[in-house]
């Protein structure tokens, strides 16, 4: 098991990934975040506290379990924002956040790695 701060550090170490970021949706609060170049990850996280909490809401109006959601992936001209929220896991209410070079990284391949991430992630 790796900690927060250990985890953020191997996955910003990718090529193509400007930043990462593991974030409480229920206190809006970031509990780690690493970056190298890219958005502001504290004030893109708070607000994607609101992404995460919509979609989980919106999930449950439709009757899907909440353990259905994979990831929930921003596209923008030159980022990809990849949210991947823990709730199979013991770390409910917790979301692992990337931001991605879109001209350096597929979405396929970093969503191989936050689900590597999240099986050793210790919080």
């Amino acid at each position: 098991m790796a900690d927060i701060e250990e985890t953020l550090r191997d996955i910003v170490r990718i090529d193509g990934v400007l930043g990462a970021a593991v974030v409480d949706y229920f206190s809006r609060l970031t509990l780690g975040a690493v970056g190298k170049a890219g958005p502001d990850l504290e004030m893109a996280a708070l607000g994607d506290t609101d992404v995460v909490r919509a979609k989980l809401f919106t999930l449950e109006l439709l009757g899907y379990r909440q353990e259905r959601i994979e990831d929930i992936l921003v596209t923008l001209d030159s980022e990809y924002h990849l949210i991947r929220p823990l709730v199979r896991r013991r770390y409910e209410g917790v979301f692992l956040y990337l931001v991605l070079d879109r001209a350096l990284t597929n979405p396929e391949i970093a969503r191989g790695w936050l689900r590597a991430v999240e099986d050793r992630l210790d919080l």
